[in-house]
């Protein structure tokens, strides 16, 4: 693990920082992020709260009462900094974590995916080849946010690229998949939205009763699979 040479380190407020490892996205430097996150969450400092891994960046929040300042500290930022910098020196040369990939079976079309058909008109497609291409790779797991556990994937075939919608719908189901631009997502929760909705997964992907709650987070993979109907509801039953 190599540190990005761009990075920079910003505060938050007065309890938390930004540390900005590069400005360009890609899965090279999303790998430095959650690197350096697990690093954090496994050896947590004093007053250390919660780590948020994004795209390029991770948000690193702490407690300045609890941070154990020596005397001659006078600047908590200047600490925390000095910190920071000792966890992404301990991160260099570590090997990479073994790719977790998710299983996501998904329903795609029919009342499950309503707008399957115009993903397909406008890429001049039919919608098995929608599903084909959708289901052909293996996607990143950037960041999560937006809603609680909502994915941000990484890996959309650019074939099947399409706009968000002109007007959101006020409510989509929790476990639609949907595509937005390049990118495709899973509304984890019903919630309103823009995407182009193409199918439904019956896997729950939050659970506030569980540790953790969000089924995915970011650095793990996941690949969609084509269920029928039948399946779907199985699947769904057995999750109740």
């Amino acid at each position: 693990m190599n540190r990005n040479e761009a990075c920079r380190v910003v505060p938050l407020g007065e309890s938390a920082v930004v540390v900005h490892l590069g400005g360009t996205v890609s899965e090279d430097l999303n790998r430095e992020v959650q690197a350096l996150t697990r690093s954090i969450e496994a050896n947590p400092f004093p007053g250390f709260v919660e780590c948020v891994p994004a795209f390029t960046s991770v948000t690193v929040f702490y407690d300045p009462f609890k941070l154990d300042l020596p005397l001659h500290e006078t600047g908590r930022m200047d600490y925390v900094q000095s910190l920071l910098e000792t966890y992404m020196a301990d991160i260099q040369g570590t090997p990479e974590a073994e790719p977790v990939v998710i299983d996501i079976p998904v329903c795609y079309g029919g009342g499950f995916g309503p707008d399957i058909e115009e993903v397909a008109s406008i890429n001049n497609l039919t919608t098995q080849d929608v599903v084909r291409i959708h289901t052909a790779q293996t996607y990143l797991v950037y960041a999560v946010g937006f809603a609680p556990g909502f994915p941000y994937l990484g890996g959309l075939d650019e074939r099947i690229a399409a706009p968000r919608k002109p007007s959101p719908r006020l409510a989509i189901p929790a476990g639609s998949v949907g595509i937005a631009g390049t990118q495709t997502g899973i509304y984890p929760v019903e919630t309103p939205g823009g995407w182009q909705i193409i199918g439904r997964t019956p896997l729950p992907l939050f659970r506030p009763d569980q540790d953790p709650p969000a089924l995915l987070r970011g650095g793990k993979y996941i690949r969609f699979r084509q269920i029928d109907t039948a399946e779907y509801e199985r699947i769904k039953g057995a999750q109740a």
